[in-house]
C-alpha cells in the first residue's frame, strides 16, 4: 500500500541482486583467464566483482572434497550458494568452474535465479584443450595418475541452452570479453 502524503510503500524494496556470470567448460577452455579480463572489464566499469574461481575455492572452502560425482555436487552446491550470497549484496559475481554437470549447473541457476543466473559455455575442443594444458593435468589423467578427471575419465555435459557460447579456440580474448560485455549491457 502506498502512503500518498509521502509516496512511500509498506511493502520492502526489491533486493538489489548482482548478476552471476557462470563459466563452464573443459580444463584449459579459458575460464579463469576470461574471469580476470572480466573482472577488470567491469571494474573499470565501476562494478563491485568477485571471482570465484575453481582451483583457488578447491583450496579452501571445497578442500575437502574429491572429484567423485556427488562431491563434485557439493562443490557446485556450496559455490553456488556463495554466489548467490555475493549476488544478493549486488556484487557482479563471475564463477570459473567446469562444473560438468547439468544438473548442478541447475541447482546452482535455481538458487541463483534464473534472471541473475548467466551460463557461459567456453567452447574449446579437449584437443584445444589438451594443448593448453600448462600443469599437465591431461597427460597426467591419461596416464592413470588423476581419476575422474573431466573430459578423460569423467564425462562433461554440454549445456544445452546457454545464454551465451563463447568459442575460446576461435575467439581472442578481447573478442571474447566484448561478447559477454555486449549482453551484459544488454540485459542489465
Amino acid at each position: 500500500m502506498v502512503d500518498t502524503l509521502t509516496n512511500k510503500t509498506d511493502e520492502p524494496p526489491e533486493p538489489l541482486w548482482g548478476p552471476v556470470i557462470w563459466l563452464t567448460g573443459l580444463s584449459g577452455a579459458g575460464k579463469s583467464t576470461l574471469a580476470n579480463a572480466l573482472k577488470t572489464a567491469l571494474g573499470v566499469e565501476g562494478k563491485t566483482v568477485r571471482i570465484l574461481d575453481g582451483d583457488d575455492v578447491r583450496q579452501g572452502l571445497c578442500a575437502d572434497l574429491g572429484f567423485s560425482p556427488s562431491d563434485r555436487a557439493e562443490n557446485i552446491r556450496r559455490v553456488g550458494e556463495v554466489a548467490a550470497l555475493f549476488a544478493e549484496t549486488g556484487v557482479w559475481t563471475i564463477v570459473a568452474f567446469i562444473s560438468p554437470y547439468k544438473l548442478d549447473r541447475d541447482t546452482a541457476r535455481a538458487r541463483i535465479g534464473e534472471a541473475n543466473f548467466i551460463e557461459v559455455y567456453l567452447d574449446a575442443s579437449l584437443e584445444t584443450c589438451e594443448r593448453r594444458d600448462v600443469k599437465g593435468l591431461y597427460k597426467r589423467a591419461r596416464a592413470g595418475k588423476i581419476e575422474n578427471f573431466t573430459g578423460i575419465s569423467a564425462p562433461y555435459e554440454q549445456p544445452e541452452k546457454p545464454e551465451l557460447v563463447v568459442d575460446t579456440f576461435v575467439d581472442s580474448l578481447e573478442t571474447s570479453v566484448a561478447a559477454v560485455l555486449s549482453f551484459l549491457h544488454r540485459r542489465y
